[in-house]
């Protein structure tokens, strides 16, 4: 049974974490995985999923939460953002799933808040939807087009605060630093008792770039490997407008480029970053909203949250490779889960 990182005796940063140590310890937010597994002939052998990723439990249409996202390389296929960088809005899950599977989800998706909500596209506009994706095809048949939009509704219908991490959902197929990736996530909590919660898809980098354990040469040609992609959602229930969450989405970046990544020219590294603090209504009588009040950029509390973006996402991504296991793919091709052996260099976080 693979275990996180914590779990084998290390740990990354100084301040606590929440009860899961999940993005679900952020109150409201919900994580659901549908994983498909099948193995149909040698070169058609499919390893991949759908994550969603609820902002809070009512209607995310109705009551829309504050959101920023931060494209630290562009080499992606995400679907939604240009709308939450105007408006800096979430109205949909978050979906996660391959790169050839956005249409389907995003489709999938639609048809869900349709269901949920009659007013989309009759008597108020429509539906700004967003979902992420890295490229899974080293190890899943891409081109089988196997994630259906049931897919996607069944992911969001799956959302529980207990999630799963390492090869499911959209982490199925993934590949990070050589080693079996997937889905990780971490959380922290700072000092007035918010949350901050990464949840992060890992999909990037060679093996030799991973820090603090040593090279294992791979039993494969690297450059067969997509140059991948990250996706990185950040969530927190402390009351940020969307300029803060940007400012906050940036120090995501900063995690990841703990662990060694150099951002390669293939790799799409996106974040999304939200808050639960409070939601935005779709429907109001007032030319004015009404906000608690934000937490102020000059206060130490702010500088305790980009910490807390940093650790968590840092973790999240060991996580993602410590919780993942060995995966046979298409074309005889395996994804090794990191030994744990290799972890005994990590002194700099050894308890």
């Amino acid at each position: 049974m693979r275990r996180k990182l914590r779990d084998l005796g290390f740990s990354i940063g100084t301040l606590p974490t929440g009860e899961r140590n999940q993005v679900t310890d952020v109150p409201g937010v919900r994580v659901g995985h549908v994983t498909i597994r099948e193995d149909m002939n040698e070169r058609t052998v499919i390893r991949t999923g759908v994550t969603a990723v609820l902002p809070h439990g009512g209607n995310w249409f109705l009551e829309k939460v504050p959101a920023a996202c931060f494209v630290l390389n562009g080499f992606g296929k995400t679907v939604g953002l240009v709308q939450v960088e105007e408006l800096g809005l979430i109205e949909s899950p978050i979906m996660l799933t391959n790169t050839f599977s956005v249409g389907a989800v995003w489709q999938g998706t639609l048809e869900y808040m349709l269901a949920m909500t009659p007013e989309i596209g009759d008597t108020t506009g429509s539906a700004n939807i967003v979902v992420g994706e890295c490229n899974d095809s080293y190890l899943n048949t891409a081109r089988a087009l196997s994630v259906t939009k049931e897919h996607a509704k069944e992911a969001i219908a799956a959302a529980r605060v207990e999630m799963e991490e390492g090869e499911v959902g959209a982490g199925t197929g993934m590949m990070c630093f050589g080693w079996k990736g997937g889905v990780g996530s971490s959380s922290r909590v700072v000092s007035r008792g918010y949350t901050v919660g990464a949840l992060v898809v890992s999909n990037f980098g060679r093996r030799e770039e991973l820090r603090f354990v040593p090279y294992v040469p791979p039993s494969f040609d690297e450059r067969d490997v997509p140059a991948g992609s990250i996706m990185m959602i950040v969530a927190t229930d402390a009351p940020l407008d969307a300029r803060q969450l940007k400012r906050l989405a940036k120090r995501a970046a900063v995690g990841l480029a703990r662990t060694g990544s150099h951002v390669h020219h293939g790799s799409g590294d996106i974040v999304i970053a939200f808050s639960t603090a409070y939601t935005v209504p779709h429907f109001v009588d007032s030319a004015h909203q009404a906000l608690p009040p934000l937490v102020r950029d000059d206060a130490p509390l702010m500088n305790e949250l980009f910490q807390a973006a940093v650790e968590a996402t840092e973790e999240a991504i060991w996580n993602s490779l410590t919780m993942a296991e060995t995966t046979t793919g298409r074309n005889g091709r395996v994804g090794e889960a990191i030994p744990y052996s290799l972890l005994r260099w990590i002194k700099w976080t050894e308890k």
